[in-house]
């Protein structure tokens, strides 16, 4: 079945995100409202409500929703690939301005179904990186088995999270980090090998 109306113009998308980004880095999160993203973007309420449920759904749009990782290329080994990866998840956590994640999050985890959509998407494209990461180093030979992508991913994304806002340490030190993370976790799941 097809919809009825007008395609949606690219354009329209291109300036509500772009309104949204520059809008939570002048004023941060819970200061940005639709209405001040529409007379940025040069758009009506309406035009972002089409898309957007809510203001959530639109700053998702904006800076998780084109974050969908295209896979990770294939570096020759499972410490080479979990590396790229791992960076790949610091770029995507520290890019956003300061406050924003734990922002965006906590709404996301008060709202059922944007927390499904943050799964589907975010999530989703994350283990689906990683999962490509695991098949690979077995048709390799490099493990036995796969591992667990659901664990395997947590172990990647758990200290860098924890780094940026928990404990609120030196954002200029996580290229440290996310190889210290690689490293740990490629050992962990070769150690668990037969």
């Amino acid at each position: 079945m097809t919809r009825g109306g007008r395609p949606r113009d690219g354009r329209v998308d291109a300036a509500i995100a772009t309104a949204a980004r520059e809008l939570l880095a002048e004023l941060g999160y819970a200061q940005v409202t639709v209405d001040a993203v529409a007379a940025r973007a040069g758009v009506g309420k309406a035009a972002i409500y089409r898309r957007h449920s809510t203001k959530q759904e639109m700053i998702f749009a904006a800076l998780v929703h084109d974050l969908e990782l295209s896979g990770t290329p294939d570096a020759g080994s499972l410490r080479a690939d979990l590396a790229a990866l791992t960076r790949e998840i610091v770029a995507s956590l520290s890019g956003p301005p300061a406050g924003l994640v734990p922002g965006l999050l906590a709404d996301v985890h008060a709202d059922p179904a944007l927390a499904a959509r943050f799964v589907s998407t975010f999530v989703g494209a994350e283990r689906a990186c990683v999962s490509e990461v695991l098949d690979r180093a077995v048709a390799r030979g490099e493990l036995a088995h796969r591992p667990d992508a659901a664990v395997t991913h947590a172990l990647l994304l758990g200290p860098i999270f924890a780094w940026l806002f928990l404990l609120l340490e030196d954002p200029a030190r996580l290229p440290t980090l996310a190889t210290a993370v690689a490293v740990a976790t490629a050992n962990a799941l070769l150690a668990d090998q037969p």
